[in-house]
Formats: structure tokens, C-alpha cells, sequence
């Protein structure tokens, strides 16, 4: 994805090596983009504090299955490593910015619109069908708000935190407006869109009752996958494990984090690689 006037950088070592940065402006705002692969374009939304090592590691597998893995960089550096002074300094920022809705029920994170036009021009660069998408964590949400577009076909919402869980009535908020959560009921009854979402069942940050009213209100359009990580579990899974396809990955075969990842990538490949 070059855009016009984008200054190019390819980056051939270090945790970001395979992509090309450049940038896209879209609603008076321009971001910094990375991008590596070919093919239909699936747009990964960072969780805090921003474009880890381990979050590209993600972007390479998205582009692995034939995928252009687009990463914009809403906050953070690009490739850092991750810290507790950087996680808190970022977290910090981030819970107070205005393209957040962070507290507010019902509302939809201003910051979706610049996605949504990054979405559209990713699709008509890539080709394909349509885009993915996947949010993680304070962006898990995002996917369902893109849903109002009909470029994105397979939307994915890993551990969605926003609003923050300050009542019951938050936990089972959804992160997006009364409009835009009827538009993604419409989808689903007139597109036969799937939304993919993944949570540990024993995250607070992702209640189980955000899961639940995605149940009532998408059904069969909506697709739970909840990893055991109660006290004691079987499998030593951390009581406290929040993300699902990063820093609490376990890559390997059967056990459910990789399991979870390997229905993402699917929900990526069915939708946007048909003939594949």
C-alpha cells in the first residue's frame, strides 16, 4: 500500500523485519503504516502499548496465508519492546485521548473512522473480495464498528475492553453506537458476516458478559471462542492472561491460544481467499 507523497521504508532486520513502513491521511490526521505480504488486505489494530515485536510477529503470519497484513500505529513506537514504565506511560495516554471511548457507554470510538478509510484504501490497493479486520484489546471493539462497511468481511475482536468494566451496565456495552450496532446486525442477516470474537474466560478486562449480549444481538453472526483460564485450569493457563494472540500466546499444536489463532487465520483465509 504506497500512498502518494509516502515516504517508503523497508526494514530487512530487527522485530520489524519484513514490512515497509509508510503513512496514510485520512479525516485531517496522518499515521505511520506497516505492511508486509501480498494479497487481499487484513487491517491488524494494535493493543497497548502499540506495534510490539510480538504484534508484528502476528502481522507475519496474517501475511503468511496469502494476506497483505496492515498495521497502522494509533500510539507507541513501532517495534519497541515491551516495559512496564512504557505499557503505563502509553496506557496513560491512551485512556484519556478523545479518539478513545474509554468510559462512555453506547458511543463509538472516534478514532474508527480513520480505520474505516484506512480499510477502503487497503482494499482498492489489494484487491480481493474485501478486508479483515482484528482489534486487540483497547481496539478489540474496533472490528465490530468497522462492520458498518461492506469491504470488511471477516471481522475479528480479541479480548474487547472498551468500555472499561466500571459497572455491569459497561461490562456488556459493546464500544459502538446504537446505529452503527443495527448496521452490523444487517450485515449479518443480509451478508451472512461472521464476527470472530477470543477472551480468557477469567479476564476482567474482557467480561464475559460483553461476549454474552454479542450473543443476543448477532447469534449465529457472532462466533465465541473462550479459553479456560480460571484458577487451577488444566492446562496452567495464568488467571490473569488478557492476550490472546500475543504476549499469552502458547504456539503450540492443541493447545487453545493456538487453536484460537488458527481459527483466526481460517476466518481470514475462507473469507478472503475463497479460491484458495
Amino acid at each position: 500500500m504506497v500512498y502518494p507523497n509516502a515516504r517508503v521504508l523497508a526494514v530487512s532486520e530487527g522485530p520489524l523485519e519484513g514490512y515497509r513502513e509508510d503513512s496514510f491521511t485520512a479525516e485531517g490526521t496522518t499515521r505511520r503504516v506497516l505492511r508486509t505480504g501480498s494479497g487481499p488486505a487484513v487491517v491488524v489494530i494494535h493493543e497497548i502499548p502499540g506495534i510490539t515485536p510480538l504484534m508484528a510477529a502476528f502481522g507475519r503470519r496474517v501475511a503468511a496465508i496469502g494476506c497483505t497484513a496492515v498495521l497502522p500505529s494509533l500510539f507507541g513506537d513501532p517495534g519497541r519492546e515491551v516495559s512496564v514504565p512504557y505499557v503505563a506511560g502509553i496506557a496513560a495516554r491512551a485512556c484519556v485521548s478523545r479518539e478513545f471511548a474509554t468510559f462512555v457507554r453506547g458511543k463509538t470510538s472516534p478514532v474508527t473512522t480513520w480505520l474505516r478509510a484506512l480499510a477502503r484504501s487497503a482494499h482498492a490497493e489489494c484487491g480481493g473480495p474485501g478486508v479483515g479486520v482484528v482489534g486487540m484489546c483497547l481496539t478489540g471493539g474496533f472490528a465490530l464498528a468497522m462492520m458498518v462497511d461492506d469491504e470488511v468481511l471477516a471481522p475479528v475482536l480479541s479480548q474487547p475492553s472498551l468500555p472499561f468494566a466500571l459497572s455491569g451496565r459497561h461490562k456488556s456495552d459493546l464500544g459502538v453506537s446504537s446505529a452503527d450496532l443495527a448496521r452490523a446486525k444487517e450485515r449479518v442477516e443480509e451478508d451472512g458476516i461472521c464476527l470472530l470474537g477470543l477472551r480468557f474466560s477469567n479476564d476482567a478486562l474482557a467480561p464475559a458478559a460483553r461476549f454474552e449480549r454479542l450473543r443476543r444481538e448477532l447469534g449465529d453472526g457472532f462466533v465465541g471462542v473462550e479459553i479456560d483460564s480460571s484458577p487451577g485450569n488444566s492446562l496452567g493457563i495464568d488467571a490473569k492472561a488478557h492476550s490472546v494472540l500475543t504476549e499469552h500466546l502458547v504456539d503450540e499444536p492443541g493447545h487453545p491460544t493456538r487453536e484460537a489463532l488458527d481459527k483466526v487465520l481460517a476466518h481470514f483465509r475462507d473469507r478472503l481467499l475463497p479460491s484458495g
